[in-house]
């Protein structure tokens, strides 16, 4: 299945995607699917950031040639932190480059969606929590980044979250191929089997410190190739069999 969150004369709502028609629901859909019985033709609505998390929990350094890349040492555990929910943006929406900022670098992500509250679940009973997988832009100010040492503010800008189109329920991650194409030119070619931490097992040791609720991301980390954006620019996400994500930056 195919969920997404829309606005349509100014309501939002969730929905599923289901032959070519926007199916509208009574609420999340995460408990439980309730569908209202009123459908859009896709060109009437105006598409939102598919789910609404409390946070945005972020993995760096989870392909070892993209810390080979940034010169980092690689951890025994996962490195975490936290994107705000004012970061958020939807597919088709543009990313604005701060002033603060003189170099904005794009990261192709695969995020993760939690369905239902989760506290303390091992790596087996991790994906009984997820929800579903959809694509993630983890863009940064990489001259923040590296001035600061540590990354929060590099990361949080307003428009630096593109998360989307959709949340896609059946899908497998493993053996995914991940890349971000900047301006019709493929920058970013990885694959989710090159990840030192599986979903499953970030989902696990993320939700040892931390209540994950439904809604909340988890972004699995980057692979190598990380580069500028342009002002002006066009970048894609491409994770095969998701739906592409594309996003414009002014």
């Amino acid at each position: 299945m195919l969920y997404l969150r829309a606005r349509r004369d100014r309501e939002a709502f969730y929905a599923e995607l289901a032959d070519g028609r926007i199916k509208r629901l009574a609420g999340p859909p995460y408990e439980e699917v309730v569908y209202s019985g009123e459908e859009y033709d896709p060109a009437e609505v105006k598409l939102l950031p598919p789910s609404e998390p409390t946070k945005i929990v972020a993995v760096g350094l989870n392909y070892a040639k993209h810390a080979a890349e940034l010169k980092e040492k690689l951890a025994g555990n996962p490195v975490l932190f936290i994107k705000p929910a004012t970061s958020l943006i939807a597919h088709g929406e543009a990313i604005v480059w701060p002033a603060a900022s003189q170099r904005v670098d794009y990261e192709a992500e695969l995020a993760v969606v939690i369905g239902k509250a989760c506290k303390a679940v091992t790596p087996e009973e991790a994906p009984d929590y997820i929800f579903g997988y959809t694509a993630l832009n983890d863009v940064t100010a990489r001259d923040l980044q590296k001035a600061d040492i540590q990354w929060t503010r590099a990361k949080s800008f307003d428009t630096f979250c593109p998360v989307g189109p959709y949340i896609d329920t059946a899908y497998n991650p493993a053996g995914r191929r991940v890349q971000s194409v900047v301006d019709g030119v493929i920058k970013q070619t990885g694959n989710t089997d090159d990840m030192l931490f599986s979903p499953a097992e970030l989902v696990s040791f993320i939700s040892e410190c931390m209540t994950l609720l439904p809604g909340d991301i988890i972004a699995t980390g980057t692979p190598e190739g990380i580069g500028p954006l342009r002002r002006g620019g066009m970048v894609e996400i491409r994770i095969d069999g998701l739906e592409t994500l594309r996003n414009s930056v002014e």
